[in-house]
């Protein structure tokens, strides 16, 4: 049986992780961050503070927050899978497909964004380049951000400027660009849940394109889905509409950041 521990365990990312792994056959030792607070001590969720002794033994440690001892992890033999919102770049990312290779002893997440992108083939033949949005709501920070737009939110609706400390920009009732990565732009929409990627396609030469089979994981939607059908659904939810010769087409994706970015990468990962 594999043996986990999750650091951060009292977070938003955290509790996902504990509740998708309790129910596999793996065992499961929650963690906090640091010392205990007495709100920690008393959840439904119980969580331990982090010690070295309670590492020994263990298989894999999961970071879905940042440890308040900084050695806390120096001389643990085991792997390491950083999920944390920005990981330790000096660790690998996690591979796209398959499970955890025995020589490789640490690795970092990726962005739901990319394990969606990754799927494109398996879900579109003929395709050729790729250009769209991806409008991104604040589950992708966590705790920090569903507090920090709701701070924001409830201040504006009282006449007051929100808070920037959470979010260090403002969220609430704004949408706000980011900078271009290659064809694809970012765009924050101040939505709790659920995130949405337009993609504007066009086939390969002098070929047409087709909707594939859904592989799995994935449902074919008959409208292009809403932000909350994908904040209640664990598929992502695509819908494909191609013009009258199937040469050009809008793809549009709908995915949970946490489910898509995170769970399932971490379950195929670890083989659970």
């Amino acid at each position: 049986m594999l043996k986990l521990a999750v650091i951060g365990a009292h977070t938003l990312l955290g509790r996902e992780l504990v509740q998708s792994l309790e129910p596999l056959e793996c065992s499961i030792l929650p963690l906090a961050t640091g010392i205990l607070t007495r709100n920690e001590e008393e959840a439904d969720l119980v969580v331990f503070a982090p010690e070295p002794a309670l590492l020994e033994g263990l298989d894999v440690v999961i970071l879905a927050d940042t440890p308040g001892d900084p050695d806390l992890l120096a001389t643990f033999p085991g792997r390491t899978l950083d999920l944390r919102p920005e990981p330790d770049p000096k660790f690998d990312p996690m591979p796209l497909s398959g499970t955890w290779p025995d020589d490789q002893k640490a690795y970092r997440g990726r962005s739901a964004l990319d394990q969606v992108l990754a799927l494109l083939p398996s879900l579109v033949e003929g395709m050729g380049t790729v250009a769209g949005t991806h409008l991104r709501s604040i589950a992708c920070l966590g705790d920090r951000g569903l507090e920090g737009l709701m701070e924001q939110t409830l201040a504006v609706l009282n006449g007051q400027e929100p808070p920037l400390e959470k979010l260090g920009f403002r969220a609430a009732f704004e949408i706000v660009p980011q900078p271009p990565r290659g064809n694809l732009i970012e765009v924050r929409v101040p939505a709790f849940h659920g995130d949405l990627l337009i993609l504007h396609l066009r086939s390969q030469d002098g070929g047409t394109m087709a909707r594939k089979e859904a592989p799995a994981g994935v449902q074919w939607t008959e409208a292009p889905p809403s932000s909350r059908q994908v904040a209640v659904s664990s598929n992502l939810l695509a819908h494909l509409a191609l013009d009258g010769e199937g040469r050009t087409g809008v793809l549009t994706l709908g995915f949970d950041p946490i489910l898509w970015g995170i769970l399932r990468p971490m379950l195929r990962l670890l083989g659970l």
